[in-house]
C-alpha cells in the first residue's frame, strides 16, 4: 500500500471545536458545535489552506515555481493560493470569474497585495474554458523559462481532497479528548473537494456519523454526486486503497443555494448578523451563511431528529463580507437616530 500523501505545514492546526450553547437552545433539537477552520491563519484563512497544504507539496514536488488557479473574483482559495505562494517564495496567476474594478475591495484587493498575476474572465469563459485557459497560461510561462503548477478551483481534486481527509482524523481525536460523539458532521458544498476528505476519512476509519453537505453552488444532486464521486476515485491512486461506497450514500441537501452563487438575499444576511450578536461568531456570506441557516431549517424540518450532536465546520470566507456591506441593515445599531 502506499502512503498517504505528503504536505507542507502551512495552517494554524489543530483548529479548535466551539460549542453553541446560547444558538443551540435558540434553535432547539441537537446540540451545535462549530469547527473553527475560519482559524486556520490569517491570510490563508478558511479551508482551502488544508487541500493547498497537499497541493502545494506536489507543486514544489514536481520543481514548479508558480501557481495557476481559479475561482471567482471573491474566490477565497485563489486568495490564500496568492499567500501561501508569497510566503513559500513562488509565483501566483489567478483566473478570475468577473469584472477588474477600479476599488478593489475584500480577496481582490488581498491578491493584489500578495503579488498575484491577474487574469479577468467572463463567467461564460470561466465555466466553459477555465482548463483550458490556465493551461494557456502554463504554455506562456514555459517561454518565459517558469514552470507552472494547476490548482484545480477550489483545489477539489484527489490531491487536495487529503486535507480533509486529515482534518476528518484531526475531528477524531478531538472527540476522544472532548469525550463526545458528533452524529453529524456539516459543511457547505460547494466545490467538493472538503466533502469528499471528509466522507473518505469517515469511511477508513469506520465512523458512524453522517457527513452531510450543504449544496450552495447549485441544486443538481446527481452532478454533485458524481464530482464527489470523481474526487474520491482520484484520491485512491495516491493510496492504492480503496473504499466501498454507492452515490446514495453521498447526503447532499439542495434548496440553499437562493438567488444563486455568491448572490445573497436579506433573510440570508440578517441570519449572519444573528448568529454573530448570539455567539461571536461571523460566517461568510457564499458559503456558511447559506449552509448554517440551511441546517437550523433542516433541523426544524426533522431532519436531524436522531442527532444529539451536529458539528458545524466554519470554512472561512470573513473577507467576502466587505464587498457585500452595502447590502446589510444596521441602522437598528445606530443609537445616533
Amino acid at each position: 500500500m502506499k502512503r498517504m500523501p505528503e504536505r507542507i505545514h502551512l495552517a494554524k492546526l489543530p483548529t479548535g471545536i466551539e460549542k453553541l450553547n446560547r444558538f443551540s437552545e435558540k434553535t432547539g433539537g441537537p446540540t451545535l458545535y462549530v469547527k473553527r477552520d475560519d482559524q486556520t491563519g490569517l491570510e490563508v484563512s478558511g479551508n482551502k489552506i488544508r487541500k493547498l497544504e497537499y497541493s502545494i507539496k506536489e507543486a514544489i514536488s514536481s520543481g514548479a515555481d508558480t501557481l495557476i488557479t481559479c475561482g471567482g473574483i471573491q474566490s477565497n482559495h485563489c486568495r490564500a493560493t496568492a499567500a501561501a505562494a508569497a510566503k513559500l517564495g513562488l509565483r501566483s496567476c489567478l483566473v478570475l470569474a468577473g469584472k477588474n474594478t477600479d476599488i478593489p475591495d475584500g480577496n481582490h484587493l488581498l491578491n493584489l497585495l500578495l503579488g498575484a498575476e491577474i487574469k479577468f474572465v467572463t463567467t461564460d469563459e470561466y465555466a466553459s474554458s477555465r482548463m483550458q485557459i490556465m493551461q494557456d497560461i502554463n504554455y506562456k510561462l514555459l517561454f518565459q523559462g517558469r514552470k507552472g503548477y494547476i490548482i484545480p478551483e477550489g483545489a477539489s481534486n484527489g490531491i487536495g481532497s487529503f486535507g480533509y481527509f486529515n482534518a476528518m482524523e484531526e475531528i477524531l481525536r478531538q472527540e476522544k479528548e472532548l469525550n463526545l460523539k458528533f452524529d453529524a458532521i456539516v459543511v457547505a458544498a460547494g466545490s467538493g473537494g472538503t466533502y469528499a476528505g471528509l466522507f473518505h476519512a469517515n469511511k477508513i476509519n469506520n465512523n458512524a456519523a453522517r457527513i452531510v453537505g450543504l449544496n450552495v453552488r447549485n441544486d443538481d444532486h446527481e452532478f454533485f454526486a458524481k464530482v464527489i464521486a470523481d474526487i474520491l476515485h482520484q484520491s485512491f491512486s495516491y493510496t492504492n486503497r480503496k473504499i466501498d461506497f454507492t452515490r446514495d450514500e453521498i447526503e447532499i441537501i439542495n434548496g440553499y443555494v437562493g438567488d444563486g452563487y455568491a448572490m445573497n438575499r436579506p433573510e440570508e444576511l440578517e441570519f449572519i448578523q444573528e448568529l454573530a450578536r448570539v455567539e461571536g461568531i461571523i460566517l461568510d456570506p457564499v458559503y456558511t451563511g447559506k449552509a448554517m441557516l440551511g441546517l437550523v431549517s433542516e433541523i426544524r424540518k426533522g431532519t436531524f431528529k436522531d442527532c444529539k450532536n451536529i458539528l458545524f465546520i466554519h470554512t472561512g470566507g470573513l473577507f467576502g463580507l466587505f464587498p457585500k456591506k452595502n447590502q446589510f441593515d444596521f441602522r437598528q445599531a445606530d443609537l445616533s437616530q
